[in-house]
Formats: C-alpha cells, sequence, structure tokens
C-alpha cells in the first residue's frame, strides 16, 4: 500500500518543529535548504533527538537499555521493510528511502547512545571519540546523503560531525555534570592535574585552562579537516551546511573568549551573530561570482 503523503507531510511538519526547538543552530542552518532538502533534514533530526532522549530520560540505565533495545528492533525492522507504525520513524524511514541513506548509519548511532548509558565517563580521548563518531559522525554523514556529495566528502562530512559533537558536549559540560555525567577524558584531566573534586567544584583554575585549551585545539583540528570536504558536497545544500560549519565553530570560538566558561547555560549566538554569519557565508559565493562576470 503506497503511503498516506498528506499524512506524511503533518509529519514532517512536526519534525520541523522538534528541529526548531531541539536546536536553534541545526534548524537556523536548515532554513538555507531548498525545500525537499529541509524536509529530509528534519526528518533526520527528528530521528537522532528521538534517539538520544531514549537514552536520557529513563529513570535507570536498566530502562533506558530496554527502551533503546525495543527502538532497536523496530528500526532494525522498519529498515527491513517492515511497517513501522511510528510517527518519528515513518518520517525517518521515508527520509532514508529518498535520499538513500545507508542502514548503518542509525544503527551507529543507537550504539553510540548506547555506550552513553553504560559509561558517565570516558577513560581516554579515544573512546570519547568512538562514542562521538557513531552519534556525531553519523548525523553528518546522514547529513551527506541529504544533501548529496561526491569523491571523498563522507571522511571530511564524519570530522565535521565529531566537531559539532564535541563542541557541543564541551559548551554543555555544566549541565551534563548536573546531570552526572562528564565527557572530558579522565587520562587528560589526570594530566593536567585537574580532578573530580575541582570539577564539582566548578574549578576554573590553571589546570582547567590546559585541559580547555587541549580540548579545543583539537576540536579546531576536526574543523580544518571538514572544511575541505563542503566543496565536495552538492551545491543546492552546500550553503546550509557551510552555515552550520560556521555556527558551530563560532561557537567554539566563543567558548575561549569566554576564558572556558562551560558551567553555566552555555554559550548561545545570539540572532543577530547567526545573521551575520549567514551573511558572512554568502559574502565568497557572492564575490566569487561578480569577479567572474567582471572578467566575461
Amino acid at each position: 500500500m503506497p503511503p498516506d503523503l498528506s499524512s506524511l507531510d503533518a509529519l514532517y511538519t512536526q519534525a520541523a518543529e522538534a528541529t526548531r526547538s531541539g536546536s536553534r543552530g541545526f534548524y537556523f542552518a536548515t532554513r538555507y535548504f531548498p525545500l525537499d532538502l529541509a524536509r529530509a533534514a528534519h526528518g533526520v533530526y527528528w530521528f537522532c533527538h528521538y534517539t538520544l532522549e531514549l537514552g536520557r530520560q529513563a529513570e535507570t540505565p536498566e530502562q533506558a537499555r530496554a527502551d533503546l533495545d525495543r527502538w532497536a528492533s523496530l528500526v532494525a525492522s522498519g529498515l527491513r521493510g517492515r511497517l513501522a507504525r511510528h510517527p518519528v520513524l515513518d518520517v525517518f524511514l521515508d527520509t532514508v528511502d529518498h535520499r538513500a541513506i545507508p542502514h548503518a548509519l542509525p544503527l551507529d548511532l543507537i550504539e553510540g547512545v548506547r555506550m552513553d548509558i553504560d559509561h558517565a565517563r570516558y577513560q581516554s580521548f579515544s573512546q570519547l571519540r568512538a562514542r562521538s563518531q557513531r552519534v556525531g559522525g553519523a548525523v553528518s554523514v546522514m547529513m551527506a546523503y541529504v544533501t548529496g556529495f561526491r569523491d571523498t566528502a563522507l571522511d571530511y562530512m564524519a570530522d565535521l560531525g565529531l566537531a559539532i559533537e564535541l563542541t557541543t558536549l564541551l559548551r554543555d559540560t555544566g549541565r551534563h555534570l548536573a546531570a552526572g555525567r562528564v565527557y572530558l577524558p579522565t587520562e587528560e584531566m589526570e594530566e593536567c592535574g585537574y580532578t573530580e573534586a575541582d570539577l564539582a567544584r566548578y574549578e576554573r583554575n590553571e589546570a582547567f585552562e590546559r585541559l580547555m585549551k587541549i580540548q579545543v585545539t583539537r576540536i579546531h583540528g576536526f574543523y580544518q579537516s571538514a572544511e575541505l570536504g563542503l566543496p565536495l558536497l552538492d551545491s543546492r545544500g552546500r550553503f546550509a551546511v557551510r552555515v552550520a560549519f560556521d555556527l558551530y565553530r563560532r561557537t567554539l570560538r566563543q567558548i575561549e573568549s569566554l576564558r572556558f566558561d562551560v558551567f553555566g547555560q552555555g554559550p548561545a549566538l545570539p540572532a543577530v551573530e547567526r545573521a551575520w554569519i549567514t551573511a558572512r557565508s554568502m559574502a565568497g559565493p557572492i564575490t566569487r561570482r561578480l569577479w567572474k562576470a567582471m572578467g566575461a
């Protein structure tokens, strides 16, 4: 039986609302997609957000594992072609079909959420990277399938997802700490002389600054790598990804400018600055077109 298109339209509207309320930066960037790409991006976001929340909202780790196991089974069945009968999954599976998203990617995301259920701390950066690649990396690569790409873009987009995920984790350090979670590698905390007791007191001493500089320098490296992949995205979706790239990299720079004050609500870019970043992102393509026209 063919899908009810009017019902899907209503669900895509819900997906857009979920995106708008769940991530200002992501939603702001999708406003610069063509309509079909924006719908697909919202479908991906709604699925990812719902999956992540399953790991956060349960009262106990046991309940979170049970909820995630049921969801993983439903997702796997839907990917095999069985009727989902779940609004989030109905939209996502429609997006998967239309954008040819590999089935391994949503399953990777689920495994990343499972890692968070099993770990409130990550001993090394390699462990944190594995978790963040399954979460942020999977999302970014799915978005590459939404926009379209060529050549080696997927490797660079995985780095972009990693950079954005690590930026977000750093920005939300205080909120995560209040929930009993720490996304700063334990080994690096020890190497810098920054203790769990310091963290619990929101201490911003010299050891903390050393620790933060390690995190920020590393994340900047992922942004530098990811930037090489932007020209490999299809032109219809490239600009919106560029806006997201600039927004999140600016968030990282704002963390630096605030001397790593990550214990509050986290720095948020005001609307005027988001608009300025968009204008700056547009300036490059517009200038190149004008230069080409003048030289014609």
